[in-house]
């Protein structure tokens, strides 16, 4: 499961081997499900018959709990539609796996994402939502970008309708095919279509494709019915229910159903969909014998599963049964790697997230992997070698994490996922660096298997794994304890983002990025980089047209960069120089002119303390050019002559020209024409190539750009601080902002 999967095109991802046989061979039973769907979508909606025209487009709803193969029938009906909507099918997940609602911001951001690739692909371009915008916006901009397209929207667990209102298309062209465990109400003229198990013939046959060659389901029909019962008919326990017949060759029909019928149908801490049952007092599989996992692991004894406590969230009593099942078969080794794929970030597991987790060899890890695949305990993704915690098994295994795994080591198996990604992060930049440079250098010193032959194979890394590396950046920093290693990753993670798709595209992620990792310099006292970090969010800001959502992040910003103090030494003054222009900027692109005059003077003097000639130079021409807009000539002459002075101690010919020319301009606007022509041909002699150049420091480009006002929004917002090194440690001391 992903935090956000978002796929366009005809083709379905790979069905989820716990979605009730959606995988390959096809959907088994369901056909009445599938045809009241399909009346639905075919008949008038409450708008139409009442003779109005539906302002939006239709909802159908399949309402199940996890584990009923939800999923899977409307990825069925989704596929069996297609055809009707060429503009594709576009899916999102809108919960995360332990059911925590994704904002409306990251679906609506990832769907643009998704329509402006696809509209690439076709030749067409799309504008990309800018970085920082909220719900409103972002919802806004995605009803424009459907409002003529005929697509299908799959959003897959809703946890609320407040979820749905800002996706809904208004072109009644689209569908959106919504999956909820319960009704939404609130949502018009809906169309829930409820699901309970699966038939007892169609679940036999289910059974009968998971458990193997083995004819033992055909020889013992009855009790292949009876063990169909007891799952409920639940697609979920009976995929896992035939993944351990498939594993255990001599067990029979009949013995899969007295051990069922033995196990706990509780979990460590919780409850099932159904009132509580007593638990054997032991806290073990009853029945649980040695087993091997499929593709020749060895096994061990049966792992013992604990008795109950409390459960956040309620989980089918048949699932848990089957569960149980699997897992008491298990070897501790593999036992304790299945436990451990709980903290797979977003649910999603490849051989490096896996080894990292366990502790074991990559190859290990992959075979493990790829056995679980057998047992119905994960499933796999459209990317060859990436799993995916089917979502009804993510609160399962969580609860049995924290019943038998220590809250310290499960710390540690989280520290070394991130330290893992952090590695491959900066492989994967300095795959799209030129040869030679310093990132490739450090690269080559990673082990062979960390490294990627190619950007392009850098880049197919990346683009699927993203929703779980920014999953793994807000697990650590709500961790608390893991502070260094979120920054770490978050660097590591913009780097790699920049360098593949360029800063403008890359903002938005950036843009994140910057706000997840705010509280963490707030609460380890890191003010130089949490003043850098305001620094790029208010560049963002004004580059999208929200000034003063960005004076208010500059003014945070000058804040800590003052709170910093000695600490931060010569970086902190810089980061304030930084701060009170870029309220001069903003302020000048606001039109008012007096306070942007006023914080350039502050920070003009601040640069003079410091002795920074080019930023003198650069300042003195912004207050000239304030001056000149309010009509204060003598005050415009004075900063301009300081500016052209400035120049002239730099020996930058170039520069001195181009503000001997605005001179002249304010000498022209006080009736001076004279002293104005004179003014000019000086310029004209400096202005003249190789006049007057030296070695000093550049600052032709200040004293040319000082009418604009556009200082803020003309500089590169591309996490700086972020692109360099890596933050060492929590306590190193803050990063300038450059």
């Amino acid at each position: 499961m992903t935090d956000q999967a978002v796929h366009t095109g005809g083709p379905a991802p790979s069905a989820g081997a716990v979605d009730g046989g959606g995988a390959a061979g096809g959907l088994l039973g369901r056909r009445r499900e599938l045809d009241r769907l399909r009346a639905d979508l075919a008949g008038s909606g409450l708008d139409t018959l009442s003779g109005r025209a539906s302002p939006r487009c239709r909802v159908l709803l399949v309402v199940g709990r996890p584990g009923s193969g939800r999923t899977a029938l409307a990825e069925e009906f989704a596929r069996r539609a297609a055809a009707d909507y060429p503009d594709g099918i576009l899916r999102a997940r809108l919960s995360d796996p332990d059911g925590t609602p994704v904002p409306t911001e990251r679906t609506a951001r990832d769907l643009l994402r998704a329509l402006a690739a696809a509209r690439g692909a076709a030749g067409g371009s799309a504008a990309a939502p800018p970085a920082g915008a909220g719900d409103a916006e972002l919802a806004e901009a995605l009803r424009d970008a459907l409002a003529d397209r005929r697509a299908l929207l799959l959003l897959d667990d809703v946890a609320a309708p407040e979820q749905l209102h800002g996706l809904l298309p208004d072109s009644r062209g689209c569908l959106v095919l919504a999956v909820s465990r319960g009704p939404l109400t609130g949502i018009p003229d809906v169309r829930p279509c409820p699901l309970e198990g699966l038939d007892t013939a169609a679940a036999v046959a289910l059974l009968e494709r998971r458990a193997g060659d083995t004819p033992r389901v055909t020889v013992d029909p009855r009790a292949a019915e009876s063990l169909a019962e007891a799952c409920g008919g639940r697609p979920a326990a009976l995929v896992l229910v035939g993944g351990w017949l498939a594993a255990h060759p001599m067990a029979s029909v009949a013995e899969a159903v007295r051990r069922f019928a033995a196990l706990p149908d509780d979990l460590p801490g919780g409850a099932a969909d159904d009132a509580h049952a007593p638990e054997d007092a032991s806290g073990r599989v009853p029945g649980g014998r040695p087993g091997r996992l499929p593709g020749g692991l060895p096994g061990a004894a049966g792992a013992a599963v604990p008795g109950p406590c409390t459960r956040p969230a309620p989980v089918a009593r048949p699932l848990v049964r089957a569960f149980h099942l699997v897992h008491g078969s298990l070897p501790p080794f593999a036992a304790r790697f299945l436990r451990l794929l709980a903290l797979a970030p977003a649910g999603l597991a490849d051989a490096h997230t896996a080894a990292a987790l366990a502790g074991c060899r990559a190859d290990e890890a992959a075979a493990t992997l790829e056995a679980f695949t057998g047992l119905g305990l994960l499933r796999t993704t459209a990317t060859p070698g990436l799993y995916a915690v089917p979502g009804c098994l993510a609160p399962v295994l969580a609860a049995v994490l924290e019943e038998r795994e220590s809250p310290e080591d499960v710390r540690l198996a989280r520290a070394r996922v991130l330290e893992r990604s952090v590695r491959l992060l900066r492989s994967c930049r300095a795959a799209a660096e030129p040869p030679g440079s310093p990132a490739r250098r450090a690269a080559a010193e990673l082990p062979r298997a960390l490294r990627f032959e190619s950007r392009a194979a850098a880049a197919d890394w990346l683009g699927p794994r993203l929703p779980g590396l920014r999953a793994a950046a807000r697990t650590a920093v709500a961790d608390g304890e893991l502070d260094t290693l979120a920054r770490r990753l978050a660097a590591a993670l913009a780097g790699a983002l920049t360098a593949h798709l360029g800063p403008s595209p890359a903002a938005p992620e950036l843009y994140r990025l910057h706000e997840l990792l705010l509280p963490v310099t707030e609460r380890r006292g890191l003010h130089g980089e949490r003043a850098a970090i305001l620094l790029d969010l208010g560049d963002l800001d004004a580059l999208c047209g929200r000034p003063h959502r960005a004076l208010a992040r500059y003014r945070a910003a000058l804040e800590a960069a003052r709170a910093d103090g000695g600490r931060g030494g010569d970086r902190s003054a810089a980061a304030a120089a930084r701060a009170l222009e870029s309220l001069g900027d903003t302020y000048a692109h606001l039109g008012d002119d007096r306070r942007a005059g006023d914080w350039y003077g502050r920070a003009l003097a601040l640069c003079q303390t410091r002795g920074e000639p080019a930023g003198e130079a650069r300042l003195h021409g912004l207050i000239g050019a304030a001056f000149l807009r309010e009509g204060r000539w003598e005050e415009a002459l004075r900063a301009w002559r300081a500016c052209a002075a400035a120049c002239r101690r730099l020996r930058d010919g170039e520069a001195y020209a181009r503000a001997l020319e605005e001179v002249a301009r304010v000498q022209e606007y006080a009736g001076r024409a004279e002293e104005a022509r004179r003014t000019r041909r000086r310029a004209l002699r400096w202005g003249r190539p190789g006049a007057g150049r030296g070695d000093g420091d550049r600052s032709g480009e200040t004293a040319g750009k000082g009418g604009g006002g556009e200082g803020a929004r003309s500089r590169p917002a591309v996490a700086r601080w972020m692109l360099e090194e890596a933050p060492r440690t929590a306590e190193s001391g803050s990063r300038p902002a450059k």
